[in-house]
């Protein structure tokens, strides 16, 4: 054999194994990344128990995917099984395998608010990104109606990641929500409920764990590969707002998953949970999504 046949052959091989090494140590480094501490200081909200309290933590709950991920019932279950990701919601009830039974004010702050569990470490799917800015009130009452829920038997969070993911988790690329949030912002100041594009902006929040933080959407790092991009929402190129002419079409998007020509939005959107929107917090937020600034 040619000696520059044999000489690119070693290159080949050489390549290839310093990849194989490549991955592998970027996979160990997201599995390190991932067991990491987090340190967030946090005083927490003093738990209600009250009436109105359980009725706003139950539209919550219901209405900014809670339930979606944890079911209706908090019992937990799998959220994503595909192309070697499983990632199954804890259960977040009292009963057996619950894993909130002991939580404190400051560990359910430090969870929802930052997306840190009591142990320090990342949640790595639960989108706490989008309640990071919740009021006092609002994440006083999410708990408040967590924790009266009947105790269900359920089991701990399972997270499995494939090796793809793992990498794209070290370097960056994907990122969990206590990398996401600034842990330094205060909680949002309440705004009266009604529709104006102030409260239209703090009901957006709910939108950021997949259209990204300024609304632009895009594709959604970390997700299985045939999941479509989030849409743009916010004002600018490529937005999908100006598809809704008024209020009454993107409140009928959301309650059917359909666009005005009756074409069907990507089933990944939470469409059970944007149901359950009440009208004010819908019209708020088209409200917002036509008004709001083009991202730089």
């Amino acid at each position: 054999m040619k000696t520059w046949i044999k000489r690119t052959l070693v290159g080949v091989v050489s390549l290839i194994g310093v990849a194989v090494v490549a991955v592998f140590v970027l996979a160990t480094l997201g599995d390190r990344k991932l067991a990491r501490r987090v340190e967030v200081a946090v005083a927490g909200v003093p738990f209600a128990a009250d009436a109105a309290s359980i009725e706003r933590g139950h539209y919550l709950f219901r209405s900014r995917g809670c339930g979606d991920c944890h079911g209706l019932d908090g019992s937990g279950g799998v959220v994503v099984e595909d192309g070697g990701m499983l990632i199954r919601a804890p259960n977040i009830t009292a009963g057996p395998g619950g894993a909130t039974a002991a939580y404190t004010p400051a560990d359910w702050e430090r969870t929802i608010r930052h997306g840190v569990k009591p142990n320090g470490q990342p949640v790595i799917l639960m989108p706490s990104e989008e309640y990071a800015r919740y009021t006092d009130a609002d994440l006083a009452a999410v708990v408040a109606y967590v924790r009266q829920l009947p105790p269900k038997s359920g089991e701990g969070a399972t997270v499995r990641l494939p090796l793809p993911v793992r990498v794209l988790y070290a370097v960056g690329v994907v990122r969990d929500a206590a990398e996401k949030i600034d842990h330094s912002l205060p909680p949002s100041q309440p705004v009266a409920e009604a529709v104006t594009a102030a409260h239209g902006a703090y009901v957006a929040n709910g939108c950021t764990g997949c259209h990204r933080a300024d609304l632009s959407g895009g594709k959604i790092a970390g997700a299985p590969p045939d999941w479509p991009a989030a849409a743009r929402l916010a004002p600018g190129e490529g937005s999908v707002m100006p598809r809704y002419k008024d209020a009454d079409a993107f409140a009928a998007m959301l309650k059917t998953g359909k666009r005005p020509d009756g074409s069907a939005v990507s089933k990944v959107m939470p469409f059970v949970a944007l149901r359950e929107m009440n009208d004010v917090d819908v019209r708020a937020l088209y409200l917002h999504l036509t008004t709001m600034p083009a991202p730089r």
